[in-house]
């Protein structure tokens, strides 16, 4: 485990345009028929401006030369790489620094995954990247850092210890084989899923995700009596739906389908209660289990639990995330209606948990009135960065956050709203369009850390803090690992390297709609 160099972190005192509201058959925006807190203050006002406006901060060049610095950076001491960036201290001594974890645990291929999405604009949509007659110099620079930090991921393939495979794999692999037809990337992407297909039971109908839970007072760790699946698991689906489609090898699609539907029953709770209902929506609400035991050899329900989260009977604010992405891909992939009124009742949930968050989470920001293309106001920002966990007690004076939720939870949406718009919904695709934008929006003008810009000379690429000496090697903020009161290892208050894989992608896949 190594640190990467970094200097000092210090406050973030950027500001952000007012939330919009998207409308698919235009580009620009409107309040009409806005489904998020139609009758209520806890919105942010409308300033009627197009997305490339009101989300600028997602294309600056400040995400380009963070993820130029940090890939540099950790690279010191680090060649051939043993450790990939983790997460990015907000206090301490080694606050602002990238902490890069060893090269086997679950977050190693979100930052490789991060250097080819910013690959993927530099080919594909170099005009959103502002650097003119520079895009053929930076990108042979991120061509052979992609390369670096991704090629050590290939041997993570064959491993079966692990149901993160997805993860691991996919934000490398696939770019990888998409943009330059890598025949050897394809070839991992494949192995890979055969690998987490080992991990598949028939006899319980899902995917083993963990081999044990070791806490304070908890000891799961036999593989005969027990067998844990997590909510997070619904993410790692998409690498068998893909490898089935590239090699027709219905095994792999067919235990994700089988999965899928095995966590329909033991993870997603049917709200009737107080969060059983969102104005707008008639459907179901789910709130999500973390951790569910099966017994292995009748895959009869054990009991439930969490891992990170408050409680066992809470809902973990990433937990619903990954739900909320993983059966919005499931449901492109498959198409079958059960998957898709699972993603939009998690999505409601997820957003009505926000609405009603105490005003504590809110803050102030006065927006800059020599913009004249905006009226001068004050927006209230904050309500769609997401608490830790719904459930937990709040510390009112500075709640805990997990900014990494809000970007994870967005990408759900926003896969839900292409596919729902696909189907001649419009209602129901703006409104989850509408309201993806809108927690990245937050994100950035709650969490957006310290920025950083290019320098160019000749044929010399080098990266500055905006402010000298205020540096943070993260795009964002308020992050969340784990808060569980129970665990060996709890850390908080830091940028995610998943947060920020996943705020970039959001951007990539706004461009690849053609919403920007």
């Amino acid at each position: 485990m190594t640190f990467c160099n970094g200097a000092t972190n210090h406050s973030n005192g950027s500001d952000s345009k007012c939330a919009d509201i998207a409308n698919p058959h235009s580009s620009k925006f409107t309040t009409s028929g806005n489904p998020i807190s139609q009758n209520s203050s806890k919105m942010s006002p409308s300033a009627l401006t197009s997305l490339d406006i009101c989300l600028q901060e997602l294309f600056n060049e400040n995400i380009t030369s963070k993820i130029l610095r940090a890939a540099d950076r950790c690279l010191g001491n680090n060649n051939p790489i043993t450790a990939y960036p983790e997460y990015v201290p907000q206090s301490g001594p080694d606050a602002g620094k990238y902490y890069c974890r060893e090269a086997d645990f679950w977050t190693c291929g979100f930052f490789p995954g991060s250097i080819y999405l910013l690959i993927e604009r530099l080919i594909k949509f170099p005009q959103t990247t502002g650097l003119s007659g520079s895009t053929s110099l930076v990108l042979k620079k991120f061509r052979e850092l992609g390369e670096t930090w991704s090629e050590p991921i290939h041997a993570m393939s064959l491993r079966t210890d692990t149901h993160d495979m997805s993860f691991i794999i996919q934000p490398s692999m696939r770019p990888r084989w998409e943009l330059f037809h890598d025949e050897k990337a394809l070839s991992t992407i494949t192995t890979a899923a055969e690998s987490l297909y080992t991990r598949y039971s028939p006899k319980v109908g899902a995917i083993r995700s963990w081999d044990q839970l070791t806490q304070k007072g908890v000891n799961i760790t036999s593989m005969d009596r027990d067998f844990l699946v997590i909510i997070d698991s619904m993410c790692n689906l998409d690498l068998l739906y893909y490898a089935a489609a590239h090699t027709g090898n219905e095994r792999f699609s067919e235990a994700a389908t089988a999965h899928a539907h095995k966590l329909l029953g033991a993870h997603l709770r049917h709200e009737t209660g107080i969060y059983s209902h969102r104005d707008g929506y008639e459907g179901p609400l789910f709130s999500t289990v973390h951790v569910t035991n099966f017994d292995p050899s009748t895959g009869d329900f054990k009991e439930s639990r969490t891992g990170q989260g408050y409680a066992k009977d809470s809902t973990w604010a990433r937990g619903q995330a990954w739900s909320i992405l993983g059966y919005a891909q499931t449901f492109q992939w498959t198409g079958h209606q059960e998957f898709l009124t699972a993603a939009c009742g998690l999505a409601e949930y997820f957003l009505l948990r926000l609405e009603k968050s105490p005003d504590c989470v809110e803050r102030k920001l006065p927006i800059d009135s020599e913009n004249k293309s905006l009226p001068s106001c004050t927006c209230v920002h904050g309500r769609f960065v997401p608490l830790w966990d719904f459930d937990a007690p709040i510390d009112e004076t500075n709640p805990l956050r997990d900014s990494s939720a809000g970007t994870i939870a967005a990408n759900g949406m926003l896969i839900l709203a292409q596919s729902l718009l696909a189907r001649g919904e419009y209602d129901k695709g703006n409104r989850y369009l509408t309201s993806a934008i809108l927690l990245i929006e937050d994100a950035l003008a709650f969490s957006l850390a310290e920025t950083a810009c290019m320098k160019i000379q000749g044929d010399r690429v080098t990266v500055e803090d905006t402010q000298p000496g205020a540096s943070f090697d993260a795009i964002l903020k308020n992050a969340t690992a784990n808060y569980n009161a129970l665990d060996h290892r709890r850390y908080w208050d830091h940028g995610l390297v998943y947060g920020d894989y996943y705020l970039i992608e959001f951007g990539n896949r706004l461009l690849r709609m053609g919403l920007v």
